[in-house]
């Protein structure tokens, strides 16, 4: 019997945005202890690397299945298993000349993540690096934006990696792939879904109108958090940050101490997540001053994405995520008064419930036809709303294994898209709090000033918050 998994309009609006210039797939990069990972004569175990990854999948069944498109694009494409799926296409190997260094591993992260995942296939690629100095080994990973969200991201790693240096044992579960559906039979059920949902959309209606007090507490909730949206600083003020991208990337890792930016917080108050915007917005600033750009009186405004994922959803793949609009005060001088700025402004972002407004305009995109759906995903990404993209997301705080070998950290790498040449994601890991700095390369040639600023700001952060 044929099946298949529908996507979601969130996860099928990362399709539409995507292009050789803005390939959609979320990444990383992480660095792993190299000993138990080769054998007595100094070779990588890829196979068995290979083998321990494949013997994983049955807990993330999307892995190992790849997109079919409605016959004329009349509804939202769907998974279906690959029935010629290979795991060494997936799990790669490649080597930088020994012994390779933290610059050459950065390099060739950026060349890897500037391509696209072929559609053709399950869209996630590992790749295993050797060569590196120390015999660490390098594990840079692609997986598309129609696939996972960071949260589910960081769920799926959690899968595929242990908790101990011992591997945990998964029953043999054999994979067969079920057949894919007719096209014709697919484009059936498209157009049989598309001419019942609006009657879903009445029932919702009609239910919640049973419950009046309800909806005007919904109702109040959605018009104040519009209004948080649809403020006079709704654009994005006009910088070098803004400019049309093209198809190659840079990439830049910055590092500091999760406890530091927990004392930070507790000395200056907010949440760690103030702290780090703020770290942020000093490393823009100095950027930006660096480029003979003015900043006075300038507001940058970044999309932070919220996970409206709860525990029921644990473990499901797609995307589940909502976002805020959070003003960055790169005009402000004084580090102290930057933080306080931040802190108010989220505070009154999450009282106001901006990510309510935003959850309900994407939940609203599930009924929109496919080429109106298309259409705005494109117009989306080539928006005047947001200067760059940042995205916070937790980590386990104890160490991590893959065939014994620990992962000694791990940079998250969040996508471009359209006119955005920066987008700044922070993964907390085993007491590291670790921040991917992913860029266009040509419009981007500075980002190490970028790193190196907010290096210095999450220091002097931690120097004003001591006690004298």
């Amino acid at each position: 019997m044929a099946e298949y998994v529908r996507l979601s309009a969130q996860d099928a609006s990362f399709l539409h945005a995507e292009s050789p210039e803005t390939p959609m797939h979320v990444g990383s990069l992480a660095m792993l202890e190299g000993e138990p990972l080769f054998d007595g004569a100094g070779r990588l175990r890829i196979e068995d690397f290979r083998s321990h990854v494949e013997s994983r999948l049955h807990l993330v069944p999307l892995f190992r299945k790849k997109l079919m498109e409605v016959p004329f694009g009349q509804g939202r494409p769907v998974w279906v298993d690959d029935d010629s799926f290979d795991i060494s296409y997936h799990v790669r190997i490649t080597a930088l000349p020994a012994p390779g260094n933290e610059e050459q591993l950065k390099l060739l992260c950026a060349r890897l993540q500037s391509h696209l995942l072929d559609r053709s296939k399950p869209l996630w690629e590992l790749w295993v690096v050797e060569g590196l100095e120390g015999g660490r080994v390098g594990l840079i990973q692609k997986t598309h934006h129609a696939l996972v969200d960071g949260v589910s991201g960081v769920d799926v790693a959690t899968v595929l990696l242990d908790f101990t240096p011992e591997p945990a044992e998964y029953p043999h579960e054999p994979w067969e792939p079920a057949p894919a559906p007719n096209p014709i039979q697919l484009l059936v059920e498209s157009l049989w879904q598309r001419g019942t949902e609006p009657t879903e959309i009445v029932r919702s209606i009609r239910g919640a109108l049973r419950g009046p007090r309800r909806v005007v507490k919904r109702a109040a909730e959605l018009a104040t958090s519009f209004s948080t949206m649809l403020s006079a600083s709704t654009v994005a003020p006009k910088t070098s940050l803004n400019q049309r991208i093209g198809q190659h990337r840079r990439f830049e890792g910055v590092r500091t101490s999760l406890d530091d930016v927990k004392a930070t917080k507790n000395a200056l108050g907010g949440t760690v997540n103030d702290v780090v915007l703020a770290g942020v917005t000093s490393g823009l600033r100095q950027l930006l001053l660096a480029r003979g750009e003015p900043v006075d009186g300038v507001t940058l405004r970044a999309m932070v994405p919220v996970s409206v994922r709860d525990e029921s959803e644990h473990m499901q793949l797609g995307n589940r995520v909502s976002a805020m609009f959070v003003p960055l005060p790169v005009g402000e001088d004084d580090p102290i008064i930057r933080l306080r700025i931040i802190q108010q402004a989220t505070r009154e972002l999450k009282e106001r419930k901006q990510a309510v407004g935003a959850e309900f305009l994407v939940q609203m995109t599930e009924y929109a036809p496919q080429t109106v759906l298309s259409l705005a995903s494109r117009l989306a990404h080539r928006q005047r709303f947001a200067n760059l993209v940042i995205t916070n997301v937790p980590g386990p705080q104890q160490p991590l294994y893959v065939m014994g070998a620990e992962m000694l950290e791990a940079f998250p790498i969040v996508p471009l898209v359209g006119n955005t040449c920066v987008g700044i994601a922070i993964l907390s890991y085993n007491g590291q709090l670790n921040l991917g700095l992913h860029a266009d390369r040509d419009t981007c040639t500075d980002l190490a000033l970028l790193a190196e600023g907010m290096e210095k700001s999450f220091s002097e952060l931690r120097h004003l918050a001591s006690p004298v």
